[in-house]
């Protein structure tokens, strides 16, 4: 995803002034960051602090459930870190910047760089996680403690989460999709597969549900399917084991062992290219419509446009 976007310095120079706040601040934690402010205000301010930047609009639905989250733990992780909210109508031109396709989209800010990010709206757990693996965790303090011994949000609470959303705001068909995502992270494929087919045409198009039908197709494969520890085990025994390393490969992927998984796929490609009738290719093009890791599926078309061509 990060690949896509522009060097912030070469649009924002790095000033020698320190930076001065020109956002309007909903809380200490908290701000409205403006095409004006952008340099100091997230920029410059990355430099101490890193930043984590929301484009949102109001007429969003996931970003209404997103935004608050984020809010939240901006204020548990007691000045961690900041979060800058940018509303893309507003800031056309910040949108532009950063060459957004869809909302909301979130990205991390550190030392002045882009350091990571994500579109679509995702649990709290996984919000969590994700500030975790970028070295961002509660500061001290009262609200800081508070983060820490919060447990993350499970796959269940997550669908609890949004199906009482459904039930206070019945027409907003986007937690529907909302809800099929929560239902496929906690392995309910037939579930999610149901909400799937029921959204409605204008959902069905969603980058997030092409994302799940290609996630469900891969969840089926694995229907009486040995365990990981077995699938393993067959693959020890006999490499040759192309129905083994297949599942292996799915199983892995399912699991979040990604380029692992990918690297089953492409064996068979490389030693077996035609196996029930190129499935490996098969395999690997359903997994990179899944991925939001756009340098990672770069990677591998490489690898498998070598095997292919």
């Amino acid at each position: 995803m990060l690949a896509d976007f522009p060097d912030l310095w070469g649009i924002f120079p790095l000033s020698q002034e320190p930076p001065v706040s020109s956002a309007q601040t909903p809380s200490e934690h908290v701000f409205d960051a403006t095409t004006a402010g952008f340099e100091n205000d997230v920029i410059q301010a990355s430099l101490e602090t890193p930043i984590l930047v929301d484009l949102w609009a109001e007429w969003c639905g996931p970003c209404k459930t997103l935004g608050p989250m984020l809010e939240k733990l901006a204020v548990e992780y007691n000045g961690a870190f900041r979060l800058a909210k940018i509303d893309v109508d507003a800031e056309k031109d910040l949108a532009a910047m950063f060459g957004v396709r869809s909302i909301p989209t979130v990205i991390l800010i550190k030392d002045g760089q882009m350091a990571d990010g994500f579109a679509g709206a995702v649990p709290e757990g996984q919000l969590r996680e994700f500030l975790a693996r970028n070295g961002i965790q509660p500061a001290d303090g009262e609200a800081g403690a508070t983060a820490a011994e919060a447990a993350p949000e499970t796959a269940e609470d997550a669908i609890n989460r949004i199906q009482q959303a459904i039930a206070a705001e019945p027409g907003r068909a986007e937690l529907k999709l909302d809800l099929a995502l929560a239902l496929m992270r906690a392995g309910q494929v037939d579930p999610a597969q149901a909400e799937l087919n029921a959204l409605p045409a204008n959902l069905a198009t969603d980058p997030r549900a092409v994302r799940l039908r290609s996630q469900l197709d891969l969840a089926r494969a694995l229907t009486g399917a040995p365990s990981l520890a077995e699938l393993r085990q067959r693959v020890e025994t006999n490499g040759d084991d192309w129905e083994a390393r297949d599942l292996l490969g799915v199983r892995l992927l399912i699991e979040g062992d990604v380029p692992t998984g990918l690297d089953q796929f492409l064996d068979v490609l490389k030693r077996q290219r035609d196996w029930n009738d190129g499935q490996a290719k098969k395999r690997l093009l359903a997994a990179f419509a899944t991925l939001d890791d756009a340098e990672l599926v770069g990677t591998y078309r490489r690898k498998m446009a070598s095997l292919v061509f």
